[in-house]
């Protein structure tokens, strides 16, 4: 019983070493790179994309709100965790200086789960039209809001607006 112990309760250990050590490089990362005042608000921006006929897609915000309160957990990814047709947006600051980013995975052909009898299934919707959102920490400094989509040859610029 005790070796059975031993042997659950290293991997544990290891695993919440790890995930620190994770994090507490993830901070630095943050506050080396940019010292922005944040305040106690969190933006909400609206955005409604279509796609023309020939494939390209055309984004515009349709609103953005500021309310009272802080984000539980600021989300983040890794540039090589960019799929084709996700869409990264980004808010900017004054000097043109990225002070946030958000993935968004691809809003056009978003994975629905679908349960039957069998079991859990996944299957790919294809729409025309359709609207997302993203939020962000407020800080005073940001600026512009930018959209960009991945695509094989990298990411093209869909959409910059000043907020």
């Amino acid at each position: 019983m005790k070796n059975v112990f031993n042997v659950l309760i290293v991997p544990v250990f290891l695993f919440c070493s790890f995930q620190k050590e994770n994090g507490e490089s993830q901070n630095k990362k943050l506050n080396s790179e940019t010292v922005i005042k944040k305040s106690d608000r969190i933006i909400y921006l609206f955005f409604k994309a279509d796609k023309d006929q020939s494939g390209n897609a055309k984004i515009t915000l349709q609103n953005s709100k500021i309310a009272d309160g802080r984000l539980k957990q600021v989300s983040s990814f890794e540039r090589n965790e960019v799929r084709k047709g996700d869409l990264i947006i980004s808010l900017a600051s004054s000097n043109g200086k990225e002070v946030a980013q958000q993935l968004v995975r691809d809003p056009f052909n978003p994975e629905m789960e679908v349960y039957e009898k069998e079991g859990i299934t996944r299957h790919k919707a294809a729409f025309q039209k359709t609207e997302f959102s993203a939020r962000f920490s407020f800080s005073e400094n940001v600026q512009m809001v930018k959209v960009e989509k991945a695509t094989e040859d990298g990411v093209q610029l869909l959409f910059t607006q000043k907020l």
